[in-house]
């Protein structure tokens, strides 16, 4: 493994001292990236830091070349850049842009080849590598589509461990910020009906780790002692498969962990007991769930199916809170759109705005509050795939193409591309924001960015 280290800058860190369970600690978090799509569902607070240009050159502070495959998000916590990835002994076959149908031949592939599970521990500043830890060394016995990997699940982190999820092989386990295993656990390795592999990562919240494994022999949602590692309780699902993260929605009439799936939405209270529920998603189910301006945000959207819903989801629900037919609200509904949905990219709320970004390369914009349409589909780039979700910072959208390719969009009320930054290679993980600094990963690199311009003022 290479560092290449291209400028050092002097960005402070935000977090002098990280003292996870006071105040300030807790508050500190929203400068970093604890998790998938950080805190704020990839708004960012503005940051002249924050890059709108670059390239494999041009603003970037370090790139590591990163061994083997990962489609999971960096995280970030202090000084400390968190990535998993495995690492095939064998000639895997390279994963290819687009989409498959689930009939073709092309579209699962399974691997004879001894794998290793690892974890990355990157310094912030300078790029270094401060430890690798193998956590498991196996031949996997699940299939996976070729598009996925074997480490599609982003770590999540509370600043005094790192904890990771490996679906594939059931494997979850925290590890203190010097690297040691402080405990693993191993839920069991299980496929979905259509044997395209797990992607659905862990989440965090206070003192409590959850699980979601929607699969044809035994799903559940399970949540664990972030401590000890020990199981707290585990709920059974009536679902086959699913790749969304469960998102832990703190509103203004309690906390519910909200689970999507092929079946229905459902939201449960911290003790598993089962809240609300809904009806009326697609056949696939990968979007994460996400909350801004006092509403929930739920989606799917198979490419072809119907149909394919984002719902508005106002606080307080229960029972079964399912639209009648030719509805388009009810109580705890806000808004729903039939045809807005995603197949594998969340959406962004970006101020008042609800941007959709659609796998084959257009985006969309509605109010964020009501769901009117502000703009319909708009062709980003024509002949690119879509599977990062887009995030957003100083007035800008960002959207980055399965080529590597971002498209930097004016934010607001009127389409409009304003550059596109390359890194010519193929990225489907969901870029990381911290501190002033942008870190995306591609195939075989993690890069850090950051407008160097501003950082050496």
């Amino acid at each position: 493994m290479m560092v290449r280290v291209i400028r050092v800058t002097l960005i402070a860190a935000g977090v002098s001292a990280w003292l996870i369970g006071n105040v300030g600690a807790q508050q500190s978090l929203l400068a970093e990236w604890p998790q998938f799509r950080g805190l704020t569902a990839g708004a960012v607070a503005d940051d002249p830091s924050l890059p709108d240009q670059w390239s494999t050159t041009e603003n970037v502070v370090w790139t590591v070349d990163l061994p083997g495959l990962g489609w999971s998000s960096p995280v970030v916590a202090g000084e400390h850049v968190f990535v998993t990835a495995a690492v095939s002994s064998g000639d895997e076959r390279a994963p290819v842009p687009g989409l498959y149908d689930p009939g073709e031949s092309f579209g699962k592939t399974r691997s004879d080849a001894t794998h290793q599970w690892m974890v990355y521990d990157i310094d912030f500043e300078t790029g270094a590598i401060r430890w690798v830890r193998e956590l498991e060394a196996l031949v996997p016995t699940e299939l996976k589509h070729v598009k996925n990997s074997f480490a599609s699940e982003t770590p999540v982190t509370d600043g005094r461990r790192v904890y990771v999820y490996f679906g594939s092989i059931g494997l979850v386990a925290a590890l203190n910020m010097s690297g040691e295993t402080v405990w693993r656990t191993d839920v069991g390795s299980f496929n979905g009906g259509q044997e395209f592999g797990t992607a659905a990562s862990p989440v965090l919240h206070d003192g409590r780790l959850y699980i979601v494994n929607d699969n044809t022999t035994s799903s559940f949602l399970a949540a664990f002692d972030a401590d000890t590692g020990d199981e707290i309780w585990r709920v059974e699902r009536d679902e086959t498969e699913n790749w969304s993260t469960p998102f832990v929605w703190v509103n203004r009439a309690r906390t519910e962990i909200v689970t999507t799936g092929r079946q229905k939405i459902r939201s449960y209270d911290v003790n598993g007991e089962l809240l609300w529920e809904l009806g009326g998603m697609t056949v696939n189910v990968v979007p994460t769930p996400f909350a801004a301006n006092g509403l929930l945000y739920l989606s799917s959207g198979y490419p072809g199916g119907y149909p394919r819903p984002v719902y508005a989801v106002r606080p307080g629900a229960s029972g079964d809170i399912s639209l009648d037919e030719d509805e388009t609200s009810n109580e705890f509904i806000a808004w729903y759109q039939p045809l807005l949905g995603t197949y594998s990219t969340s959406a962004l709320v970006y101020g008042d705005y609800y941007y959709t970004l659609l796998d084959r390369g257009f985006l969309l914009c509605h109010d964020a509050r009501t769901g009117e349409e502000i703009y319909g589909r708009q062709r980003i780039a024509p002949g690119h795939g879509f599977t990062a979700s887009p995030w957003g910072y100083n007035g800008n959208v960002f959207v980055l193409s399965e080529d590597g390719d971002t498209y930097v969009i004016r934010a607001g009320g009127t389409f409009e591309i304003l550059r596109t930054n390359s890194l010519d290679e193929m990225s489907l993980a969901t870029p990381a924001i911290a501190r002033g600094s942008l870190f995306i990963r591609t195939q075989s690199k993690l890069y850090r960015l950051t407008d160097l311009g501003e950082a050496i003022q």
